[in-house]
This record gives structure tokens, C-alpha cells and sequence, in this order.
């Protein structure tokens, strides 16, 4: 119990909250989506490969808590794939996201000195490129949904704010 006399549960909820979480079919990703809609976040996934998607989203249909998780198939470093997934992603989560998770991620086990060009590019493309570029593509979603609060919300995320409180992203003052 905390000193305002609320349990955490009445507190901090992400029930009816909407995420969108890259490589969420295998590893950390899947881990993450599983959370989320366990939480009763409305969650919208990717994989590059779409037989590994499929093969999620029907699992995760299987299980009702589960129910409310969608996929795109999506390679992340293409640039118009990202744009595809975030525009699937608003379409399915209702215009809205709360949460975006940048989980895809690719790792080199070799020596500097074999690593070619291209290696080099993918690893940034997936690492780097790709999550400063879905963090563009999400800001007007996001700061859409901090701005009106979920219905199930027990307060608005802008408590605790003060009026003058920025936006990091663009050092901008927050809406109203």
C-alpha cells in the first residue's frame, strides 16, 4: 500500500492500453507480447518472416487472455515496411498507442576485420535505423494517446506532470 492509500493495481494499470512491439515472435519480443496482452494491452506485432507470425498469432488466439494481439509481417530495416506496420498498427489498435517497443534487434558473432559492408548496414538498418524511424512514425499516435486518457485509466498520464513539462522528443511543451 502506498502513502496516497491506493493499492498499486488502482495506481499503475496498462488495462485497455494499445502497444506496438517489434519482433515479438520469438525471444524477449514474444516474452514482452505475452506480457502486455496479459495485462489487457491491446498489442500489434511483427516478424520478418511471416510463417513464424502466423504461427504466433494463432497461438495466441488459442489462448483467450491472449485473444487481442494482431501481426504484421514486417522486415524492419526496409523503410516501407516500417511505414506499413505502423499504419497496420494504427488501423487495428484503433488509432491509438500508448506503448512502443522496439525489441527487433540482430547480432554479429564475428571478427571486425571479416565483417563486410553490407553486415554492417543490416546491423544498423535493424539496431538503429529502424527504431529511430518507427519512433518518428509513432510520435503522433503517442502523443495523441497521452493526451486523452484510456477509458479504463484510473488517472490521466499527464499526473504528476507540471505545466512545463516537455516532450523529449521535440523539447516542445506538452499539449494540453
Amino acid at each position: 500500500m502506498a502513502a496516497s492509500g491506493r493499492r498499486r493495481e488502482e495506481r499503475w494499470s496498462v488495462a485497455g492500453k494499445a502497444a506496438l512491439v517489434t519482433g515479438g515472435s520469438k525471444g524477449i519480443g514474444r516474452a514482452i507480447v505475452d506480457e502486455l496482452a496479459g495485462f489487457g494491452v491491446r498489442v500489434h506485432t511483427c516478424a520478418c518472416g511471416d510463417p513464424d507470425l502466423q504461427e504466433c498469432l494463432h497461438q495466441w488466439g488459442a489462448d483467450g487472455r491472449l485473444a487481442r494481439v494482431t501481426g504484421t509481417a514486417c522486415d524492419v530495416t526496409v523503410h516501407a515496411d516500417r511505414e506499413r506496420l505502423v499504419a497496420a498498427a494504427r488501423e487495428e489498435l484503433g488509432g491509438r498507442l500508448d506503448i512502443l517497443v522496439n525489441n527487433a534487434g540482430q547480432t554479429m558473432f564475428q571478427l571486425t576485420t571479416e565483417t563486410t559492408a553490407e553486415d554492417y548496414a543490416r546491423l544498423m538498418a535493424t539496431n538503429l535505423e529502424s527504431c529511430y524511424h518507427l519512433a518518428q512514425l509513432a510520435h503522433p499516435l503517442l502523443v495523441a494517446a497521452a493526451a486523452t486518457p484510456a477509458a479504463s485509466s484510473t488517472s490521466p498520464p499527464s499526473a504528476g506532470l507540471s505545466p512545463t513539462w516537455q516532450c523529449p522528443c521535440t523539447r516542445r511543451p506538452r499539449p494540453p
